[in-house]
């Protein structure tokens, strides 16, 4: 499978600082993990041996076509450790008119692309931080913040004691990211709380919100976490980030306990 070639050397992206060497990325699944986001997991060259990634954390993709053309996105990864097969999951959000998404979500297993990373220092979450763990999502922004809840069960099952809070603006309910998986462990753990809001369209007998992220939704969800200096993370598109993050500020959380990831307008 080739990706579009492009002639002219102005159209060749510029090359980063050094991040760290290029590996051959290997698919082993993918899978759909929303109407719109393609979730994909890779056995990456050399990754476990140089102590692999921790959850937030993100990698470049670099795509070289016949005539020498390079494309090259960043990806959230979703996973907060290798698994047993496989090193780095990736959700792909298909974008319309997109030059990387839609090859990305044709690829089958056994095919392969570059990758480089683990990158980024400052949106890193661990077990080591005891304190309540508040995750805020636009959209695929929902894929950094799903490593972090995951690592939460994970350290939830050997007794960790932390009350997590997951809000999810989505346009509609199909774009509800590993919506099974949510569901399963909103089920069994009951120190985590998922609200989701629908900013378009709500099903039949819809019971969340349906309006945009306010200082109401906010006040309900995690007002009651003001004096235990939770971790805030957010992520999703720039706007979306910035009103998240003054909404928090303005109903008295600390700076200094939010983080944030943004993309696009």
């Amino acid at each position: 499978m080739a990706i579009p070639g492009k002639n002219s050397a102005t159209h060749m992206i510029d090359q980063k600082h050094d991040l760290g060497r290029w590996r051959r990325a290997t698919v082993v699944s993918t899978t759909k993990a929303a109407s719109n986001v393609m979730a994909i997991r890779f056995a990456v060259e050399g990754w476990r041996e140089d102590g692999g990634h921790k959850p937030g954390q993100h990698v470049d993709v670099r795509l070289t076509s016949a005539d020498g053309y390079m494309a090259e996105r960043s990806y959230s990864i979703a996973n907060p450790f290798p698994g047993d097969d496989f090193d780095v999951e990736l959700g792909v959000e298909l974008l319309e008119n997109g030059e990387v998404s839609p090859y990305l979500w044709q690829l089958q297993p056994g095919e392969a692309i570059e990758m480089r990373g683990p990158i980024g220092g400052h949106f890193i979450w661990g077990t080591d931080m005891p304190d309540p763990l508040v995750l805020v999502a636009g959209g695929s922004g929902m894929v950094p913040l799903m490593s972090m809840l995951r690592l939460h069960e994970s350290s939830a099952a050997k007794g960790a004691d932390r009350e997590v809070v997951f809000i999810i603006s989505l346009r509609t309910i199909d774009k509800l990211l590993y919506a099974d998986e949510l569901a399963e462990i909103s089920r069994r753990d009951a120190r985590v709380r998922i609200a989701i809001a629908l900013t378009e369209s709500v099903p039949d007998g819809w019971t969340g919100y349906s309006r945009r992220i306010d200082a109401q939704m906010f006040e309900k969800e995690v007002g009651r976490l003001k004096g235990s200096m939770p971790d805030i993370y957010i992520c999703g598109p720039t706007r979306f980030v910035e009103a998240a993050a003054n909404l928090l500020v303005g109903l008295g959380f600390n700076t200094h306990s939010i983080r944030t990831e943004r993309f696009g307008g």
